[in-house]
């Protein structure tokens, strides 16, 4: 029977090599890599189109974080060489139409079912394959299964009492209609002030005739400096790629290059170390927590960078009140994502913008009319919630993986994800994850962490094809060693001192794991090519070629 006939029954529609689940960066590359393997590869996309994150979250000023001539793809030389970045930083409706060229430029959008959820997938022991459900009752069988899902992709609402009663116009930033919304005239709340809302409260406190900013927790934040990019400077990154692409890979822990620091926060005098901080402050952008070597390490070191910023926050925000509401004090600097800006802190200068502390004041619910905080409501006409996400396993959670034994997913990761180099999970064989918890993922470059996970799953599929292999799986000892090395490392720093999404502790019920592998870019690079060349040591490989040759030998 063809591919894609219909069949009677509980069978499946269709089989495919690989499924993949997501069509944003790590998705397309993906389909890319495993085309040319000659594999057949269907990919499910929930959404309407490409790009995922940068699909979804189309809030007013969103934009990256990491510098657009590095936050690209390395796979194609003719692609980095021609396309145009504008800006330094580049602003969601460019990177969301490069996304849409590279799935035009390699012909990927005819093996992408847009608008299908996944509902479940589940592995058959006895076929060695996936049964993957989508939402519309559609299934299909595949060899292996790839989640591509993405880190920060499960927009997460908050439980305030009242939402279903408000009258008014809700958002999300990370669900924002697809036509521009304008705020002219309008009392706007925002509940958040997290990297979204940071980037999008400049902008509607220009629309908006009022907005009223709801703040938890006060987060650190440093100017983008963002610049619209010259020939020259696109230039002088295209004539040195191939060498800035393997620094970025191998000697940078972020996966984003910059000047390394050489010495320590403590190790020089104040006023010079005062210079360097404003200098990073006055270049703008992620590169101020590489200043010294020992900010993530050291409270001491990181106090000096804290103090840094929160002097400069009290310098811009005219209101001694307000500049100290605004001056994080609850979490070393750099120990949740730092923010980059536009204009954040001086937008409270301005009159038709209030800022409301919910330690002080506690939401205590949204009623019709507005959100009651404290003693005092606040008439507003739209709510953005600025909420953040479920990250790292919260995409991954809400799709029904069953596993040996009939074994879910979510049962076993009920205390903590639980990964062989974020890449795979015990029990779950022929079934891999992009950027899994376990590995550096959103503590990096999301491009080269992406290309790096791709490239290796790719040539693991490719070197288990010429072998004869069928199934590849993480062994529980692998996993039980990987998990207490990540936390290991982690616990060395100063990041499980926050209460950040990185140990999913924005999500009430959420085990405190803290989530990411903290090790570095580089030295995850040579863990994950160390085991490949070992022979994949740490996963169990079985296949007819290997059941034929143990016989043989017996």
């Amino acid at each position: 029977m063809a591919m894609g006939e219909t069949r009677t029954g509980n069978e499946p529609q269709a089989r495919y090599d690989v499924v993949v689940v997501g069509a944003g960066f790590a998705g397309l590359y993906l389909l890319h890599r495993l085309r040319g393997q000659g594999l057949s590869v269907r990919v499910f996309e929930q959404g309407s189109g490409v790009g995922g994150t940068w699909y979804w979250n189309r809030y007013p000023g969103a934009r990256c974080d990491v510098e657009s001539m590095q936050y690209s793809y390395s796979f194609s030389d003719k692609l980095q060489q021609q396309w145009d970045w504008s800006e330094r930083y580049a602003p969601q409706p460019e990177i969301l139409a490069y996304a849409n060229h590279v799935a035009d430029r390699f012909d990927l959008r005819r093996d992408i079912q847009f608008d299908t959820r996944v509902e479940s997938a589940v592995f058959d022991e006895t076929a060695r394959r996936w049964r993957v459900t989508t939402a519309d009752g559609e299934t299909s069988s595949a060899q292996f299964v790839v989640l591509a899902t993405g880190c920060l992709s499960n927009a997460r609402m908050p439980n305030i009492a009242g939402i279903a009663d408000y009258a008014g116009k809700t958002y999300h930033t990370g669900h924002w209609p697809h036509e521009p919304i304008d705020f002219t005239g309008q009392r706007v709340g925002v509940i958040g002030t997290g990297s979204s809302a940071i980037q999008s409260i400049p902008l509607i406190a220009e629309q908006a005739s009022q907005l009223v900013v709801f703040q938890r927790t006060a987060n650190f934040s440093v100017p983008a400096r963002n610049a619209p990019l010259t020939p020259e400077d696109r230039k002088q990154f295209r004539d040195n790629y191939p060498e800035i692409r393997r620094i970025a890979r191998e000697e940078m822990r972020n996966g984003i290059v910059t000047a390394p620091p050489e010495k320590g926060a403590l190790d020089e005098p104040d006023e010079a170390r005062r210079r360097n901080y404003e200098g990073r402050w006055t270049r703008g952008g992620l590169t101020f927590m590489a200043a010294y070597n020992n900010l993530a390490l050291e409270k001491a070191a990181n106090d000096t960078a804290a103090d840094f910023v929160r002097a400069k926050i009290a310098e811009i925000v005219k209101d001694p009140v307000v500049a100290k509401l605004l001056q994080p004090d609850s979490h070393p600097i750099g120990s949740k994502r730092i923010c980059v800006d536009t204009d954040y802190y001086a937008t409270f200068n301005r009159d038709n913008v209030e800022l409301v502390d919910l330690r002080a004041d506690p939401i205590e619910q949204i009623t019709r009319l507005g959100v009651r905080a404290g003693d005092k409501e606040y008439p507003l006409d739209a709510i953005v919630f600025a909420t953040g996400f479920d990250a790292m396993t919260g995409s991954v959670a809400k799709i029904g993986i069953k596993g040996r034994n009939g074994r879910t997913l979510n049962a076993k990761w009920a205390e903590g994800p639980r990964t062989f180099l974020g890449l795979m999970s015990e029990g779950f064989p022929n079934l891999f994850l992009i950027t899994g918890p376990g590995s550096p993922s959103v503590l990096s470059n999301m491009i080269v962490s992406i290309e790096q996970h791709v490239d290796w799953i790719a040539d693991c599929l490719a070197d288990m094809r010429r072998q004869g292999l069928d199934c590849i799986e993480a062994t529980k000892e692998a996993e039980d060693n990987w998990v207490a090395h990540v936390n290991e490392v982690a616990s060395g720093t100063l990041y499980p001192q926050a209460n950040s999404w990185y140990m999913g502790a924005n999500v009430p019920g959420k085990p405190r794991v803290f989530m990411p592998y903290i090790g570095g870019v580089g030295v995850y690079r040579q863990i994950c090519n160390d085991v490949a060349t070992s022979g994949y040591q740490g996963f169990a490989l079985s296949g007819d070629a290997i059941t034929k040759r143990a016989a043989a030998s017996s």
